[in-house]
């Protein structure tokens, strides 16, 4: 009898957690590092604590992004980069999606700073000495009060939102120096900054670490817009909800 009720006990417990499991959800999120870092990662841990879902972050190109989404891939995309902008690209690529199949919501802002390596003693660099240095103009950081030290500037060859923002309102348009080092993403950006003393790169101020230096400049920002086929799905509100109660973008 006892042995007999101890296994209905067991049996209960493992159905509960049966139906635990089988009631969670996998939302997938694709899209650029600003967005992902800014919104999703600092969100995540907690969301799926709380909801018992998982909170699936992929960083992506915004092409390759749109591209998932129109599949059926992700449940939603993020970039700072206009729609207008990334369809085009998609259209190069041989993808033509319907913009009037999606739907947009701006759920924060980028804010894009400039990291240093940790020995650097300039603080403060204005736009027209940032604009210097990126496009080659300035080419050790004597000229800004800094150790006598050539300027290696860090750029990032799979961050487009960051990379058009930047071009536009700090260079005017110019280019970046030829002899600017190629990294790929966001973290590879930080991490060769954090490697090479003399280099400063631009990254979103959410890839911000202790053990990289960051140097004041202009405060440059960019939309970060949610991008859905359609209406969100109701697990992507929960998501949006969960992020709004929690940190209020929305009622700002």
């Amino acid at each position: 009898m006892h042995l007999n009720l101890r296994h209905m006990i067991i049996a209960g417990i493992i159905g509960m957690l049966a139906a635990g499991a089988a009631g969670a959800q996998e939302i997938r999120i694709g899209g650029g590092g600003a967005a992902i870092s800014t919104i999703f990662s600092p969100m995540k841990e907690q969301f799926e604590k709380s909801s018992g879902d998982k909170l699936t972050l992929i960083q992506c190109l915004p092409v390759k992004a749109i591209v998932s989404l129109d599949k059926g891939e992700f449940d939603a995309m993020t970039s700072t980069l206009p729609l207008a902008t990334i369809l085009e690209d998609a259209a190069k690529e041989g993808v033509t999606i319907d913009a009037a199949s999606l739907q947009q919501q701006e759920i924060g802002r980028n804010e894009v700073v400039a990291f240093v390596h940790k020995s650097n003693r300039v603080k403060k660099l204005s736009k027209a000495q940032l604009k210097k240095i990126f496009t080659g103009k300035v080419t050790n950081w004597k000229a800004f009060g800094g150790t006598d030290l050539p300027v290696i500037v860090v750029w990032g060859t799979e961050t487009p939102g960051q990379n058009a923002l930047f071009i536009s309102e700090i260079l005017d348009g110019e280019k970046v120096t030829d002899k600017a080092i190629k990294a790929t993403d966001y973290q590879s950006i930080r991490e060769m900054v954090k490697a090479n003393p003399g280099s400063i790169g631009i990254d979103p101020r959410g890839m911000a670490i202790a053990t990289v230096g960051r140097v004041d400049i202009p405060i440059l920002t960019a939309p970060i817009i949610l991008t859905t086929k359609g209406k969100p799905s109701a697990k992507v509100e929960k998501v949006l909800h969960f992020y709004n109660e929690e940190f209020g973008y929305f009622s700002r």
